[in-house]
Order: structure tokens, then C-alpha cells, then sequence
């Protein structure tokens, strides 16, 4: 029998909200630092299978989450179509060659890269109960583009959003590599036992309407088809952060199976605009987590009664902080749960 997460982004409400955490495998749990310390650095770690589904399902044990997510990167696509990829401490990820510097052609694929990854999702699958529902994920093209095209995160994504303007035609080529790429990366999830997916698109705040539009719409459009063509009946979540109104756009033209809503968007206004019987995932401040009290508490209920009535599926606005109490997210559990 499906899980109740699964149930919900298939559009089935239920008086029982199911919760997973964005980023909730990582640096806030005892057990995955100590495994860190004992493994290495943090690619080390996503290329090592039987140590990925160790940290994939720490929080489930812990906590007994309804999903699972998988414990990789979304940096794994560019590594994967042929750029060089280190995570540098106190500098974030390094890609190499910038695509701002040289052209796409130049890049030579390393398909295998993805291969322990899939490993990753079966071990995983392998060690769930049927309750509990396994997310694969990939980064949207926009949001992966930037970092091919800057070789590291950016706080405008200025570089890439120039070379749109500037040679669009170069940079629709480097979007539809990226969106070749993840269909058969997230499709290579599903068939190792992935049973929904979801669509990071960080930085899709950055953009204006048209671009957004030609860059966030189009290209997640076209995953969501083809996901939906291999495999049917797999939801699709799309979280495009930022998105603000043009989130509507997004909903309604890219086909996802359900959004995700970062903490700027107000509940009430996307119970109004959002299509009817969407199934919504959201929206908790993470670091109202990480602050944690009364204010935690009320605004989590608030949450859950803006949503009555449509799926919903209980979240952050974006990844748990890494300083996070773990008291804290067992009390946001006892109250979406209604235990406590």
C-alpha cells in the first residue's frame, strides 16, 4: 500500500499532513558528522553508495519521516556531462571549465558518474517500509546552468543571466543538454526505486517574466512530459524558489504534480491562485525551525489550517539549517503530527 506521502502528491488529502524536511540528511545530525568525519569530504560521501543510503536514512530512523530523500547534490548533473566538480571548504562548489569561457561542445560526458547514484536509491529502497516514500530529486536546468555557466553559485546569477541575453542560442543549448541529461538521470532514479521526484530550481527567483518563462517553464515543462511518458503515475514535485506570483504560471504550464512553496509566499494567497486540488508542499521558515518556541509552534499550525482541505505536504521553504536543535524539529513532529 502506498505511503501517505505518496498518497498525498498523487492529490489525495488527508487530515494527517506527512512531513519530510528539505536537506534533512546532512550537517544537523550527530550521526551523519560522525560518518563525515570517518568517510571524507562531501563527494566523497555521495559517491559512496553504501555510505549515501546510510545518511539517506538517518532522519528516518530518528524521526520517521514520511519520505526519504536522497542524500546527493544537484551539481552531480554538470559533473556527469563532463565539468570537473570540487567542493571547496569555505567556498561552496567549483565547476570547471566555466561554459562562460568555453562552449558546450567542449565538455565530454562521463555518463558512469551516475551510476552509484542509482546504486545510492536501491540500497535505500531496499531498507524502507512500504510507509515511507523514496524522493529522487535533480536541480532544474535554469538553476543547474548558472553554476555551468559562473562555475560557482552566485548570489544574482549574473553571469548566466547575461550570457541569456547576450547569445541566447548558446545558452538554449546548454538548457537543453541539461534537460536531456535529467530526464535520463531522474528516469535512472525511478528505475531504482525512486517513487517521486522533485525539481530544485534555486534560483528561479533571479528572473525576469519572459525569461522566466522561457527558462524555468520551458525546460521543467519538457521534464515533467517525458517523466510522465516513462513512467507513469511517478508525481513530479516542482519547487521553483522565488517564483513569487509567476508561480501560478509555473503550476499551471509545466504540469508538475505538485509545488513546493518557499516561506516569502503566503498560504492563503496560494490556496486562492494556485489550481484547485494542486497538492501543495511548504512552507515553514527554516529558521523559524532553527529558533524554534511558541512562534515555531503557532506558525506551524497556522500552516497546516491555511492548507485544510487541499494535499498537502508539510515542509520547510527551503533546507534545514545546519545549527538546527533536534528538539526543535521532534517538536514541529508532535505538532503536525498532533501527538503533542
Amino acid at each position: 500500500m502506498p505511503g501517505l506521502l505518496l498518497e498525498t502528491l498523487r492529490g489525495n488529502a488527508s487530515a494527517r499532513r506527512p512531513i519530510w524536511l528539505m536537506r534533512q540528511a546532512g550537517r544537523y545530525l550527530p550521526e551523519y558528522r560522525e560518518l563525515r568525519a570517518e568517510k571524507g569530504g562531501f563527494l566523497e560521501l555521495v559517491y559512496d553508495s553504501a555510505a549515501a543510503a546510510e545518511i539517506t536514512l538517518q532522519p528516518v530512523r530518528r524521526f520517521g519521516f514520511d519520505g526519504a530523500i536522497l542524500f546527493s547534490d544537484i551539481l552531480i548533473v554538470p559533473h556527469a556531462m563532463g565539468q570537473d566538480l570540487a567542493f571547496l571548504a569555505g567556498e561552496g562548489p567549483q565547476l570547471g571549465p566555466r561554459l562562460v569561457d568555453v562552449a558546450l561542445d567542449r565538455l565530454q560526458a562521463v555518463p558512469e558518474r551516475l551510476q552509484p547514484i542509482y546504486r545510492t536509491v536501491s540500497l535505500v529502497r531496499d531498507q524502507l517500509g512500504p510507509e515511507t516514500t523514496l524522493l529522487g530529486f535533480a536541480g532544474s536546468p535554469w538553476t543547474v546552468a548558472t553554476y555551468m555557466v559562473a562555475g560557482e553559485g552566485s548570489r544574482d546569477q549574473h553571469l548566466a543571466r547575461a550570457l541569456a541575453y547576450r547569445d541566447a542560442g548558446a545558452f538554449q543549448a546548454i538548457v537543453d543538454a541539461i534537460v536531456a541529461f535529467t530526464i535520463d538521470y531522474l528516469s535512472g532514479q525511478i528505475a531504482a526505486g525512486a517513487e517521486a521526484v522533485q525539481l530544485f530550481d534555486s534560483w528561479a527567483g533571479s528572473l525576469a517574466p519572459d525569461q522566466f518563462e522561457r527558462w524555468v517553464v520551458a525546460p521543467n515543462s519538457a521534464i515533467v512530459d517525458a517523466i510522465r511518458g516513462r513512467h507513469p503515475g511517478v508525481p513530479v514535485i516542482g519547487f521553483p524558489k522565488g517564483a513569487g506570483s509567476k508561480l501560478v504560471a509555473y503550476a499551471r504550464e509545466t504540469g508538475v504534480d505538485a509545488v513546493g512553496l518557499d516561506e516569502t509566499i503566503d498560504p492563503l494567497w496560494a490556496m486562492r491562485e494556485l489550481p484547485p486540488g494542486l497538492p501543495v508542499q511548504g512552507n515553514l521558515d527554516p529558521l523559524l525551525l532553527l529558533a524554534g518556541g511558541r512562534e515555531l509552534e503557532q506558525r506551524a499550525r497556522w500552516i497546516l489550517d491555511a492548507f485544510a482541505g487541499r494535499p498537502h505536504v508539510f515542509n520547510l521553504g527551503h533546507g534545514i539549517d545546519k545549527e538546527t536543535p533536534i528538539v526543535h524539529v521532534e517538536r514541529l513532529l508532535e505538532v503536525v503530527r498532533g501527538t503533542g
